[in-house]
């Protein structure tokens, strides 16, 4: 994946996830962003120090980043970073982020990055709740 235009999931061959585990990403991520009015993305790839700086700097690059919710995460680099936008940030508080974090991490932790960021997309969009 490359620093560019942060789009939900671009994929490059031979990347961490089957078919299947993508076909069910893209879905949570179309769901979360019709019912919530928000639009959430992921960046899966490597992030520069400072982490939070590089994480911002995508998000800022989002369609929409007041209203964006990304989802970064670096697994070489073991890290996790939820950016939300000013109208985001309304309605996810960085409790409810943190909380979704913790349970990212606990499933990246077992080898489940799809399932972690499905967990997390689904927290966070609970959050967040319906536009």
């Amino acid at each position: 994946m490359t620093v560019g235009e942060v789009t939900p999931l671009e994929q490059p061959t031979g990347g961490p996830f089957s078919t299947r585990q993508l076909l069910r990403l893209d879905e949570a991520l179309r769901v979360a962003d019709q019912v919530t009015g928000l639009y959430f993305s992921i960046y899966l790839g490597p992030l520069e120090e400072p982490l939070r700086e590089s994480a911002e700097k995508l998000h800022a690059q989002t369609r929409n980043p007041k209203r964006a919710v990304l989802i970064a995460v670096s697994p070489n680099q073991r890290k996790l970073e939820i950016i939300t936008g000013a109208d985001a940030r309304k309605r996810i508080s960085d409790r409810d982020a943190k909380l979704a974090g913790l349970s990212m991490a606990a499933s990246f932790g077992g080898g489940d990055l799809a399932g972690g960021l499905l967990i997390g997309i689904d927290q966070l969009a609970s959050h967040a709740g319906s536009a």
